[in-house]
Formats: structure tokens, sequence, C-alpha cells
């Protein structure tokens, strides 16, 4: 479901990694859909039909790690009350996907590193290895080429996992999606909602459309589908209306807690920085003003109408 030609490519090289039984890494912005991508990857692979185990990886205690993936027999810690099987085990046969994969501590990643060299994993408090058959498809928002020149992150488990690795690019590099995107998660929503009482299907209307094609959606496919969802539930007939978006987009502040402006850090775009910018009052304005022009040019203090005109059709608003 893409009109993206990048988009378009890094679909042809998941189908070709899916059939390959080799670990992937996906990299990406929170809320890119990784897990979804993982799973596609695992359901057109030889181990369809097979276990799919998702392990969110920053989630987990640090002292509970190994037991978590490779599990414990009795009386291996304080509280292992019985025998547990861990996340390796469960996924024997088919795939293991370690989400937030760059939140693993060194230690951990030691031990993740000899599993996936030998193939076998030993339970907390157990002296026996038994084998396993697992793929690894690990996904991460950070950049582990930072991580490794700070010593945060281990080159070799890195090459050993990133053998398909696969990036997938943020929404705003996807605009031509974005109403495809839309249109499919509305469909979703209906259909999870399909059995509550009295709901009925809701559609986007053509000014609704417009508010959604014109934001920058930051927080990417999951803040578009939470922002539907809400819209969803606000609206009250069947066509969601661009207050009903707009009352349920989340507020972000443009600059840090501090009142600064982003940091430099490894590089900004400027120009996209002052177009956000441009785009958020504009269309602040536009509100306020109840779609008067004139009005809006006002608020914004600039020269002429004409301006605002030009900012528009530049930024694409409508």
């Amino acid at each position: 479901m893409t009109q993206n030609p990048e988009m378009q490519r890094i679909l042809r090289k998941a189908e070709k990694i899916a059939v390959r039984d080799v670990p992937v890494l996906i990299l990406g912005e929170s809320g890119t859909g990784k897990e979804l991508f993982a799973k596609a990857i695992h359901n057109a692979s030889l181990r369809v039909g097979r276990p799919f185990i998702p392990v969110n990886c920053g989630a987990i205690p640090k002292d509970l790690i190994d037991s978590e993936l490779f599990g414990h027999i009795k009386g291996a810690f304080s509280g292992a009350v019985g025998n547990r099987i861990g996340y390796f085990e469960e996924a024997d046969g088919g795939t293991l996907f370690l989400d937030e994969f760059g939140e693993l501590p060194a230690d951990a990643q030691v031990r993740l590193l000899r599993v996936l060299q030998s193939g076998e994993i030993s339970k907390v408090g157990d002296s026996k290895t038994r084998n396993v058959d697992v793929r690894v498809i690990a996904a991460t928002n950070r950049n582990l080429s930072e991580e490794i020149a700070e010593g945060r992150f281990r080159e070799d488990l890195f090459y050993r996992v990133a053998v398909g690795l696969i990036t997938l690019p943020p929404l705003r590099e996807r605009s031509g999606d974005i109403a495809l995107l839309a249109a499919h998660l509305m469909d979703r929503i209906n259909q999870e909602a399909s059995n509550q009482p009295g709901y009925i299907n809701k559609k986007i209307s053509v000014k609704a459309k417009n508010i959604i094609l014109n934001q920058v959606w930051p927080g990417n496919i999951r803040e578009l589908y939470g922002t539907l969802l809400r819209a969803s539930i606000w609206s009250e007939d069947d066509l969601i209306s661009e207050m009903d978006i707009q009352e349920a987009m989340l507020e972000r502040p443009s600059v840090t807690a501090s009142g600064e402006l982003p940091e430099l850090g490894n590089g900004i775009d400027v120009q996209r920085l002052l177009e956000d910018i441009k785009r958020k009052y504009v269309l602040q304005a536009l509100k306020q003003a109840t779609g008067n022009k004139k009005k809006a040019t006002e608020l914004l203090s600039l020269p002429n109408y004409q301006t605002l005109s030009n900012w528009m059709e530049k930024l694409n608003i409508e």
C-alpha cells in the first residue's frame, strides 16, 4: 500500500529477504510500523504458520533479561517457584521479534550474540543446553552506528543481526502515501469497532482529509492511527469532519521543554523546521479566523493577503 518509489524499493527488498532464512534488522523512527513489517516478513517466509513472538527489549527489567529470553528452572533465583520457558523456546521453529533492540544492556548483548552464533540456549540455573531453531528479526529507532562508536552497542552483534538491513522512512517522506494510509487505517478502525453497540462505519470528509494531508505527523503511522481513532469516537455521524480531526490531534510544542529551539546535534533541516512553523501558525490562524483569510493575514501580521495565499500554496494548504 504505497505510491512512494523508495518504499516500493524497500518492499521488494523485504520480499527477497523474507524467503531467505537470515536475521533481519529494521531501522526507523518510532511509529513507522516496524513490528507490522516484521510480521509481514514472517508471513512471507517459510516459517509462516509457526510462532511469531514479539518482545519489547526495553520493557524487560535488566535482572530478568536472561530469564525472559532463555527461561529458568525452579529455584534458580529468589521467586523462581517453577520452571519457565523463555521467548527463544516459545519461538522455536518460528520468528522472534526483538523490538527496541538497541535498549539491550551490554552483558545481555554478549549472551544474545553467543546464542545467535551457536543456536544453543541454557536456562538460568541449568547447566544443560538445548538447540533452538529461531529466526531473529530485530528493530530499533536508535542510530546503532552512533551507539557502536560511543561503545554502547556491540559491533559484532550488529553485524550478526544486520544481514537483512531495512530502513523504514518516516511518514513525512511518504507524503503521497498519507491518503492511502488514512483510508486503510480508517477501514481497520471500522472493522475493529464493528461489534461495538451502536457503532456506525465512519468516513473521512474531504476537508478533514485536507487537514490530514497538511500535517507533518512526527509520530508517524502510530500518531495518524491514534488521531483517526479519536476522531471516529468524537464524530457524531458517519462523516468525520475537519473539526473532529482538529480536536483529535495532539498539541505539540514547537520548542523544547526549556523553551529553546531544537539542538543542532548532528544537523537539522532548517528549511523543514521553518515550513513546519509556518504551517502550524497558518492553520491555527485560519482556524481562529474561521477560514477568513483577511482576518488570518492580520493575526499573522503579514503585509498583505497575497502573502498568505502564497504561503498557503507553497505549504499545500487549501
